[in-house]
């Protein structure tokens, strides 16, 4: 099911036929360069496809959606938003990962735009979050891109982050 249609990107929820393609940025180091649980196997990425293939389990309008390339229909990568519980408070962050071979294209700010505005104005959201490890500057450049600023520094069971937020603009939707 189709979620998101940007200028040249579709996020979709996920199939089964994703998983080879979404194995191959799973295994790469440096794409997973600055997840705290780093490269996932193949029996770990068909676990983590299978968990999000309707939305999240507990929040089915959130979850990791493939993002595939409008021109050419190929699986780029996976976006969406993910719940969390942070110092008690429930929080949704905006998660992206593109394969290397589209970096620097535009891309992840593209996605992230249209998840914001998603979260925002379907889902109602009036807060979103970015947990970004230290040293990628990359995923900074793209929450700041989204209109999110630095809040803090965190910890949870998965390691250390810096905490970038964004509370819901108080205007009506374009």
């Amino acid at each position: 099911m189709q979620i998101l249609e940007t200028e040249r990107l579709i996020l979709r929820h996920p199939v089964l036929s994703d998983v080879d393609g979404i194995f191959v940025f799973y295994s790469d180091p440096e794409v997973r360069r600055y997840f705290p649980d780093g490269t996932l196997t193949y029996q770990e990425t068909r676990e983590e496809v299978e968990w999000y293939l309707n939305g999240h389990p507990r929040h089915p309008e959130l979850g990791l959606w493939a993002t595939v390339d409008k021109a050419t229909g190929q699986l780029i990568g996976r976006c969406g938003l993910l719940p969390w519980t942070l110092d008690g408070q429930f929080e949704v962050e905006v998660a992206y990962l593109l394969g290397q071979d589209w970096w620097g294209r535009g891309l992840g700010s593209e996605a992230v735009l249209a998840i914001r505005d998603y979260a925002f104005w379907t889902l109602g959201l009036t807060r979103l979050v970015c947990l970004i490890s230290d040293g990628n500057a990359a995923s900074v450049k793209v929450a700041e891109k989204m209109g999110m600023t630095f809040e803090r520094d965190g910890e949870d069971e998965y390691g250390p982050f810096h905490l970038y937020s964004m509370s819901r603009p108080e205007m009506a939707a374009a």
